[in-house]
């Protein structure tokens, strides 16, 4: 088991933006795993900060048929050179605790955020709906999802309001100092827009302005917020006018570009300060990924330019108490991974002790239908009795069996024990000389 993928830590916006997948394509690509020669299940988990593949490989330690999967997503070369730069590659047990690890929200950019757990339940949700998961993914993504509600049931980790969108009405906060009586447009109506529109009218931003390709949705987000929706057609016109701007449309392209806004500021009414010394700067804080405003646009004189990578030190004036509680969340995530790896272990037990429990139920019900035909004349509840007691034979004879097998998991005689019991039981080959007798 092993995953492969980069995030905030290990790779910049401009990398990131570029394990942008569309959803149609991944829909078709995880349909078509088994294609992929050594692969034998898969999950693509693709955020704004992190793109991720979980896989399970037929071969210990090759991960081409990883990146083959990455090549089948991306147009980006996934050589050797650029894993190194860019990438992690965890396999075993540092896999499932990484797993675990995001599905608490311990690696998050802001730990403790709320839709990494939604987003892990949807991208093993796609992945089981296409068929690219069995039984290792399966238990790892349930057991991963557990985790993560547990983490926020337990512990206070979500409690205070820290997430990309606050930090991004944070920054422009302590930019401007206030935002009472700022003009705020909203680029986007999706779950990102309305929570930086919770955000933003609880610092006291006083009205909100919403634009979006579909302008019903646009409606709807300002309607909820008493803002104002601008149509698409428009909203180029009125941006010099803003005091904040901030984006996150979804959009595979920029949608601010540096021509659009220069025109913008170029008609910007003049806005001082308290000492009407100086024009306040136009702040454009971009928290889409990919990212919708070209960062050329940046150069532009009286912009501020703010992507979701600046909001880091935002953030980290907001963690303290969230640092305290993600000890205890560890500690959680340390425990499941723990019984993880047994119920893993017990997987690796299971194929032996069910193939040696079937032998011997086999060769009973063999043993018990040959003696019947001679005792045809047998009361019903004689019958009864003599099943229950061949029943009690096998169970008393597996008994010890099955206990040395349990008790040899995760121990150095574990595959010894295996290959003795297929030997001795010869359990690969169950089933043929039964059947030449029946």
């Amino acid at each position: 088991m092993v995953v492969l993928g980069l995030n905030h830590r290990t790779a910049p916006v401009e990398i990131r933006e570029k394990f942008s997948i569309d959803k149609d394509k991944l829909q078709m690509v995880l349909a078509n795993t088994d294609q992929i020669a050594g692969l034998k299940e898969a999950v693509v988990l693709s955020t704004c900060n992190r793109s991720e593949i979980y896989a399970v490989v037929e071969l210990e330690e090759d991960i081409a048929p990883v990146v083959a999967l990455w090549q089948e997503l991306v147009d980006i070369p996934m050589d050797r050179e650029f894993r190194q730069q860019y990438t992690y590659e965890f396999w075993g047990k540092q896999c499932i605790e990484h797993l675990l690890l995001v599905a608490a929200s311990l690696d998050s950019l802001v730990i403790g955020e709320g839709q990494i757990l939604s987003q892990v339940k949807h991208a093993y949700a796609a992945a089981l709906e296409n068929g690219s998961t069995d039984t290792m993914l399966n238990l790892l993504f349930h057991r991963a999802i557990a985790t993560g509600k547990r983490v926020r049931t337990e512990t206070r980790i979500a409690y205070s309001a820290v997430s990309v969108s606050y930090a991004a009405v944070e920054l422009a906060k302590n930019i401007l100092g206030a935002l009472d009586g700022c003009r705020v447009l909203l680029f986007g109506a999706g779950k990102m827009a309305e929570l930086t529109a919770t955000h933003l009218l609880s610092q006291g931003a006083p009205k909100l302005f919403v634009a979006n390709h579909h302008i019903e949705r646009a409606l709807s987000l300002a309607e909820r917020f008493q803002g104002q929706a601008v149509p698409w057609t428009e909203v180029y016109e009125m941006m010099g006018d803003m005091d904040i701007i901030i984006t996150s449309t979804g959009a595979p392209h920029y949608v601010i570009r540096p021509r659009e806004m220069a025109k913008a500021m170029a008609g910007r009414r003049q806005q001082k300060d308290i000492n009407g010394v100086k024009t306040r700067p136009l702040i454009l804080i971009d928290i889409a990924v990919p990212r919708d405003v070209d960062p050329e646009v940046g150069q532009l004189a009286g912009v501020d330019l703010f992507n979701i990578d600046d909001l880091e030190s935002v953030v980290d004036e907001n963690l303290q108490q969230r640092q305290q509680e993600a000890v205890a969340a560890r500690e959680i995530v340390e425990e499941e991974v723990h019984n993880l790896l047994d119920r893993y272990q017990y997987l690796g037990m299971q194929p032996v002790m069910s193939r040696l429990r079937d032998k011997a139920e086999l060769i009973r019900r063999t043993e018990l239908k040959r003696a019947m035909r001679k005792l045809h004349d047998l009361p019903e509840e004689d019958v009864r009795i003599v099943e229950n007691m061949t029943k009690m034979l096998v169970r008393k004879l597996l008994r010890e069996p099955m206990s040395s097998l349990h008790d040899a998991i995760g121990t150095q005689q574990e595959q010894e024990l295996k290959g003795a019991m297929e030997s001795l039981f010869q359990l690969e080959s169950m089933g043929n000389e039964v059947d030449a007798d029946a």
